[in-house]
């Protein structure tokens, strides 16, 4: 079992009232080990049975995976309901960054029978590996070169680097639609053509939507993804497992590290 992390405002606006608890409009939501109450961080923990979501029994090892998983099926669900507007049929997709959020948005990218193309800086090790062992394409060498040889029709953004965001944007083909989850730092000033951006996005029909978080419906959809993924490509992904004592390793950085896990188990040592 796994528990959501959101939860509703106590007076709920419109989009907490019909269950859509990821875009409240308010800011009064709260979030266990995020904002207001205490997370998900012990041995044992309670959740209410509305927010408890099932878990396939297979997956005990990668569970931790699945609120990260909701975070991209929600960003595929929400191109989806863009596109099914107008009868959107996508084929190509490219995902940038091959973090742990890059990564499952390229799973589901493939689950859902795209042409996935995976950007990243690294030239060799286990991320390029992880995207290949997918069915999926890696290529390190920058935007521009991948978007000189693949017209995407969407793109998830999984970096929040502003040079890639925009360029992004302007890389998709007519109706392409690009759903933004990094979360970009302030103070970084970036010159941009807004005018010839605004105009591609404007006559081409584009279209950029952002996504955080995410509710029970897509936390649902995560656990289906993950039931359907290969157990050995997931357990790779995380790349180590620390017990709680040795806390502090768990933020030395390491050049393959995907997903670092602490290991809450009593007397952990792996």
């Amino acid at each position: 079992m796994v528990g959501v992390v959101r939860r509703p405002d106590p007076v709920p606006c419109g989009a907490c009232a019909h269950g859509q608890f990821d875009l409240c409009r308010n800011g009064r939501y709260v979030e266990r080990g995020i904002k207001q109450v205490v997370g998900y961080g012990s041995e044992r923990w309670c959740v209410e049975i509305d927010y408890a979501v099932k878990l396939d029994p297979s997956l005990a090892d990668v569970g931790v995976l699945m609120e990260p998983t909701s975070v991209v099926a929600k960003a595929w669900d929400e191109v989806q309901k863009v596109g099914d507007r107008a009868g959107f049929e996508p084929r190509t997709a490219i995902v940038t960054g091959a973090g742990l959020i890059g990564l499952l948005a390229a799973l589901l990218g493939v689950q859902r029978g795209l042409d996935v193309h995976v950007l990243d800086r690294v030239g060799q090790g286990l991320k390029p590996d992880l995207v290949r062992a997918l069915g999926a394409t890696y290529h390190p060498d920058g935007l521009a070169a991948l978007t000189d040889r693949v017209t995407p029709d969407t793109v998830i953004e999984a970096t929040g680097a502003g040079p890639l965001v925009f360029g992004a944007i302007a890389a998709t083909a007519p109706y392409g639609i690009v759903c933004l989850t990094g979360v970009s730092p302030r103070g970084r000033s970036l010159q941009v053509d807004a005018g010839g951006l605004n105009r591609d996005i404007v006559l081409e029909n584009d279209v950029v939507t952002g996504s955080v978080n995410a509710n029970h419906y897509h936390y649902d959809l995560a656990a289906q993804a993950l039931a359907a993924a290969d157990r050995d490509w997931l357990a790779r992904l995380i790349t180590s497992r620390v017990p709680l004592r040795r806390a502090a390793e768990a933020f030395e950085a390491h050049e393959d590290d995907v997903k670092v896990v602490l290991d809450l188990t009593a007397g952990a040592d792996r």
